[in-house]
């Protein structure tokens, strides 16, 4: 239980600082190759046998490779379907990918729910739709609108399932090594993007950028691997929702404590739902 506290916390501080950086100008993808490195030098400097780098079991490569190009997939659609069905609908998507993991678990892996833990998963989605049930001012309701939502609940839920894929596959020995593939992976890819960016916008890569995306990048790290070792620990139907919503849970309490957000009724009926799914949960 303790690994998934401390993800849920490194998850919220990259909330927290991802939002305290909302305002900067630039090219918008330049912040995260500076997280992506940073990523990946950390999972360097945590890699005990530094020779497994080009010495990887297939199980680790393939997995690794697939996390790093779901993590940006997720994120190109999540930018894309922001401007395309709007912010709520899609940050609603987002969140319900944890189904996504939760059906990899339950079909491939054979875990299985009880009664009380299918009533926490219950709530748990419940409280995302409350949290993000907003009035658009882009009509969202449409097949065409709802295909690049759908998207990202696919990508974002796949490339945490990844990870549970990899932690019932792969070698405990290699964790570091998987992270070292995604992040790898990942940043070849943005910076791919910034180079598609700057052709296109004429905004390129500064030091700020960088220096911004490092500071996401540490708490980033710190959330996939801890949830990794929460999933070697704990079942995926327990870890996947609570990670969900208790990311939810502290972004919205410290956004309240830290920026003055003003928590309206839906939030509070929300964040009730959230209380009571990880009671539920946990039993």
């Amino acid at each position: 239980m303790g690994y998934l506290l401390l993800s849920i916390l490194s998850s919220a501080a990259v909330t927290l600082l991802l939002r305290l950086f909302s305002h900067r100008q630039g090219n918008r993808f330049a912040l995260l190759l500076g997280n992506y490195l940073v990523c990946f030098g950390l999972a360097f400097f945590f890699l005990s046998d530094r020779r497994l780098v080009l010495r990887g079991s297939p199980v680790t490569l393939l997995c690794g490779g697939l996390g790093g190009f779901l993590f940006v997939g997720g994120l190109v659609c999540m930018q894309s379907s922001v401007k395309r069905s709007g912010a709520a609908l899609t940050a609603a998507f987002s969140k319900l990918g944890l189904l996504v993991p939760l059906l990899i678990s339950t079909v491939w892996f054979h875990e299985r729910p009880g009664l009380l833990q299918l009533a926490g998963i219950g709530l748990a989605l419940g409280a995302i739709l409350i949290l993000n049930n907003r009035r658009e001012t882009t009509p969202a309701s449409s097949a065409p609108a709802l295909a690049l939502p759908l998207l990202t609940l696919f990508f974002v839920g796949a490339s945490d399932g990844m990870a549970k894929v990899f932690e019932r596959l792969g070698p405990r020995s290699e964790d570091a090594l998987y992270f070292l593939y995604v992040f790898a992976v990942a940043a070849i890819l943005a910076g791919a993007l910034i180079l598609l960016e700057k052709r296109k916008t004429g905004q390129g890569l500064t030091l700020k950028d960088l220096l911004r995306g490092a500071a996401v990048g540490v708490p980033n790290y710190f959330s996939s691997f801890l949830l990794l070792k929460a999933l070697a620990r704990l079942q995926a139907v327990v870890v996947f929702p609570a990670f969900s919503v208790g990311t939810i849970l502290t972004v919205t309490v410290l956004g309240a404590l830290l920026f003055g957000e003003k928590l309206d009724r839906r939030q509070l009926w929300g964040l009730g739902c959230i209380l009571l799914a990880l009671v539920l949960l946990n039993l």
